[in-house]
């Protein structure tokens, strides 16, 4: 077997056991929840196989919504996610995705950053909107973006940082 795709696969257990062990117990404020598990969406590799990510992807997040019983939020905004990832790549890295030169848990940078903030706001704004699903909770849809986005950035950002491969000498 590849040893990318066992990373992927070990990467998929892990990040779905962190968000179902640790990360749904944790309510800061009675409404914030971090959600990691969406870092395996965004370190798939860039030249791996997509259908191989939306699958999975959509799996995610079906296991997701099967612990928290919910209707299936977690799974249309991890596709759609994954969906529009190639996109996200091109506005934030420009030519450079088009070589596949990059990689995400390298030392963060200007693109690296906005690349996160952009999916984590759409797989958030997405997951909300179904969650809430009433037009006159869109404001509090927009503000639980807002708050959730900013608590899953710090802990994506520091997550990247603590599985950073060391570097070669």
């Amino acid at each position: 077997m590849n040893s990318t795709v066992l990373i992927n696969i070990l990467r998929f257990l892990a990040l779905l056991a962190v968000q179902v062990v640790v990360c749904n117990k944790i309510s800061l404020f009675g409404f914030l929840v971090p959600y990691p598990y969406i870092l395996y969406i965004l370190l798939y590799p860039v030249n791996g196989n997509k259908a191989v990510l939306l699958i999975s992807a959509f799996f995610l997040g079906l296991f997701i919504d099967m612990y928290l019983n919910t209707g299936g939020p977690h799974s249309v905004a991890c596709v759609v996610l994954a969906y529009m990832r190639p996109t996200f790549f091109k506005f934030s890295f420009g030519v450079s995705y088009e070589y596949q030169t990059i990689k995400i848990n390298d030392r963060l940078s200007p693109e690296r950053l906005s690349f996160i903030f952009i999916c984590v706001v759409l797989h958030h704004l997405i997951l909300f909107l179904l969650e809430m699903f009433r037009f006159s909770l869109i404001l509090d849809a927009l503000l639980h973006t807002l708050y959730t986005t900013i608590f899953t950035l710090i802990i994506c950002v520091i997550t990247i940082y603590l599985i950073k491969p060391a570097k070669q000498l």
